[in-house]
């Protein structure tokens, strides 16, 4: 399924993984897949949806799955997301059109009760089913969406774990437009940064900042864990 060129560059970039907090395990139940960041978006290219390629966007907030119209699917009530070269995931996908950003916005509900760890640096979705790998990282409850605790200006906020989108920190407020905040997760301070306000229930946080840390979700025991990689600059 992927190409010589593909592989050998997905082998690089596991060899750049190794300063991970769990570098040295190796477990069986892991899949890893390259991804491709692409306007600040995560888009999968080794992954197949009913057999058939396309521009599959990674959405760690969105409960559901949803295709566009234009895409083909073998049943309207049962779809397959490939992974790998054996681990198939079945899901309900919902039809939504999505105006050319993607072919499908993969959601929590094909992971399961199972984890995922997004390595920004090394380019790497990585899923697990033993769960979450704890070491060095901060930890976060969650109920519904996948969501951390962001200090804005010294004022604490949850904030959704949303990889679909590309910005830094988007926070509630009555007026809309950008500005700048100063801003710390997971006690790492990033000082002041550009940021959007908008209408919206819940702050949330986009690839710009997550992109600084390892992002771990487990969707199983609703928790986020965040770990400041130092192979990233601030």
């Amino acid at each position: 399924m992927l190409s010589k060129s593909t592989a050998a560059a997905t082998l690089l970039m596991l060899c750049a993984a190794c300063s991970v907090p769990w570098s040295q395990e190796h477990p069986r139940t892991e899949v890893n897949l390259a991804f491709n960041l692409e306007s600040n978006l995560i888009y999968l290219p080794s992954t197949l949806l009913d057999g058939h390629e396309g521009r599959f966007m990674l959405a760690t907030a969105a409960p559901a799955t949803v295709v566009d119209p234009a895409f083909p699917l073998k049943h309207a009530r049962r779809s397959v997301l490939t992974i790998g070269e054996k681990e198939s995931l079945r899901f309900t996908p919902r039809r939504v059109p999505l105006n050319g950003v993607a072919d499908a916005m993969i959601g929590a509900d094909v992971w399961g009760k199972n984890a995922l760890t997004i390595d920004y640096h090394s380019g790497l979705v990585t899923y697990q089913k033993e769960g979450i790998h704890p070491e060095s990282m901060s930890l976060f409850q969650f109920t519904a969406e996948p969501m951390v605790l962001v200090s804005v200006d010294g004022v604490l906020l949850t904030a959704i774990v949303d990889t679909s989108s590309p910005d830094t920190l988007v926070i509630p407020s009555p007026r809309e437009g950008r500005g700048t905040a100063k801003v710390s997760i997971a006690a790492n301070d990033f000082g002041s940064i550009d940021v959007a306000y908008a209408n919206v229930h819940h702050a949330r946080i986009g690839n710009r900042l997550l992109s600084r840390f390892l992002v771990t979700i487990d969707y199983g025991k609703h928790v986020v864990g965040l770990w400041r990689d130092p192979r990233v600059a601030i």
